[in-house]
């Protein structure tokens, strides 16, 4: 099973009434620590996948990169969203949000070692055991990187991606936040991947504050990253592209404006 290939956006109960009435959405993705296994959908997801809108559930909690096993019962709970959602994949983070019984609250950079490669790549392996559909992995923004890292961003990914035989899960802003925060060429790291395993790419916005840039999803998509889609589809197939927003969502107009920026970017039909 893949993702229908065009535009989605990320479900949220906020704005679950706009993205109920927009006629040609492919896909939704939505936070599957958020889905109760033991109670009905919410209307607007059940509606959604009477339509044949593709739900994707998205975790946050695993903490894949972290050095410790990732926790059975949170896989547990990924995968029974995933069959009670009918989904064709699952997606998760390459990053640790836990150490030693402590929650960071947060997404955390793993250290692009050798170490951590085995680690992440034993968190994954465990968790496809218990999936019943592919699992996407989704490389973070980091603000920071760890000293003395043995790999570069590329080799590290497709080490991860080669040896789990995962999905990619390819977040556009972060690719962008990264370079801008390292100085490098956001477009550089397109060559470095194996772009043939992306199952869907994530488009959010930023802002800068006292030379950082944070990739926030509460800004408007920024044209560097808009440019940086358009690269990415000329570069490979154009993906499933989805708009992530999470919380100071705009009104109806502005965000519809958003999505048509990402479908003119990619050459896709605008969202409405």
């Amino acid at each position: 099973m893949s993702i229908p290939a065009g535009i989605g956006i990320g479900w949220r109960p906020e704005i679950a009434g706009y993205v109920a009435g927009l006629p040609r959405l492919r896909f939704v993705e939505v936070v599957a620590e958020s889905v109760h296994t033991h109670a009905d959908l919410p209307n607007g997801l059940a509606d959604l996948r009477e339509r044949g809108v593709s739900v994707i559930p998205h975790g946050v909690k695993l903490s894949l990169g972290g050095a410790e096993p990732v926790e059975p019962a949170r896989v547990a709970h990924l995968a029974t969203v995933a069959r009670k959602l009918g989904a064709p994949l699952v997606s998760e983070h390459i990053a640790f949000v836990r150490a030693g019984g402590v929650e960071a609250g947060h997404l955390l950079p793993v250290p692009r070692s050798r170490e951590a490669v085995a680690a992440v790549v034993a968190n994954v392996r465990r968790t496809q055991a218990e999936l019943d559909v592919p699992i996407a992995l989704e490389p973070i923004a980091a603000v920071f990187d760890w000293p003395d890292d043995d790999l570069d961003e590329g080799a590290f990914l497709t080490e991860i991606l080669d040896q789990t035989d995962a999905l990619l899960l390819l977040d556009v802003a972060n690719v962008y936040a990264n370079a801008r925060n390292r100085g490098t060429d956001p477009a550089a790291l397109f060559d470095r991947l194996p772009l043939d395993r992306i199952a869907y790419c994530h488009v959010a916005g930023g802002s800068a504050h006292d030379g950082v840039y944070h990739d926030t999803h509460t800004d408007a998509v920024p044209p560097e990253v808009l440019d940086l889609v358009a690269e990415l589809c000329r570069r490979h197939r154009p993906p499933a592209l989805m708009l992530e927003r999470d919380g100071d969502y705009p009104p109806a107009a502005a965000l519809t404006a958003e999505l048509d920026a990402i479908a003119a970017a990619s050459g896709y039909p605008a969202i409405t």
